[in-house]
């Protein structure tokens, strides 16, 4: 398990409330949920930054409200995600499961103008402040799970920063690289403080469709001038989305889900 205290961590000093903080938040496939991402904002409070790694839609009611709150947000990085590109016409729908396939028309049938342009110029992977960050994973950004260490090990070669940032799998999860064939695998709940001056893959899990059987959206802040990673969770107004979701022909399936986060 990811350390909850400063005892667990690698040394450091702890945060000070009275100096300025360089601070970002990082989220992750919202998927037109703008009921769990408006959460988000709230819980996170102020910051300096915002890294999405990608599929800002898909799956939810709310593709236009997310990019116009996303595009509010303060110096965004915002990634390419494989729904995000489905939407856009970049990639064939046959790829996706049929209950997958139906929610992208749906979204392709929402977007409006606007937020096309916005998701057009997106890319899937980028380097932030020394930091790696992909939707899928360093080597293949679109479309890799990086859900085991076996995976992890043959992403490390894939990137030269110490870090690298990936969605896609929905799993709040961190590969940590620990030794030429050895990856150590953490799984960090609510309120787990990372630090380490090893090479690490992190993933923040998903504001808007959660699968690690936690419905509560999920999100990481990044204390850079102390290198401490947070991890977060809260709950927002399920029931809503899942009556959102209904309404607009989306397969159920979707809605269903986000009562369990699976």
């Amino acid at each position: 398990m990811v350390p909850r205290s400063r005892r667990q961590t690698e040394p450091g000093p702890l945060r000070s409330a009275c100096r300025s903080l360089v601070k970002t938040l990082i989220i992750s496939d919202v998927h037109s949920n703008a009921t769990a991402l408006l959460a988000v904002l709230e819980d996170a409070g102020a910051f300096d930054r915002v890294w999405c790694l990608g599929d800002v839609v898909g799956y939810g009611p709310e593709p236009n409200e997310c990019v116009q709150i996303l595009k509010s947000l303060p110096n965004l990085t915002c990634l390419l995600g494989n729904h995000d590109a489905a939407a856009l016409g970049f990639i064939d729908l046959w790829t996706f499961n049929e209950e997958a396939r139906r929610a992208i028309e749906v979204q392709m049938r929402l977007l409006n103008e606007e937020s096309r342009q916005f998701l057009d110029l997106l890319q899937p992977k980028t380097v932030q402040g020394g930091v790696t960050l992909a939707h899928g994973s360093p080597r293949d950004p679109i479309w890799e799970y990086v859900i085991s260490a076996k995976v992890a090990e043959r992403n490390f070669s894939a990137f030269e920063t110490q870090v690298c940032l990936i969605g896609h799998s929905h799993i709040p999860v961190i590969f940590v690289e620990n030794g030429p064939k050895s990856t150590m695998i953490l799984m960090p709940s609510s309120g787990d403080m990372w630090r380490s001056e090893r090479r690490f893959i992190l993933n923040p899990g998903s504001v808007g469709q959660p699968r690690d059987r936690d419905p509560r959206a999920a999100y990481v802040v990044w204390d850079s001038e102390e290198d401490i990673w947070t991890y977060h969770r809260i709950a927002y107004d399920v029931d809503r989305v899942q009556k959102e979701i209904l309404a607009l022909g989306i397969p159920s399936i979707h809605a269903m889900r986000l009562a369990y986060g699976m």
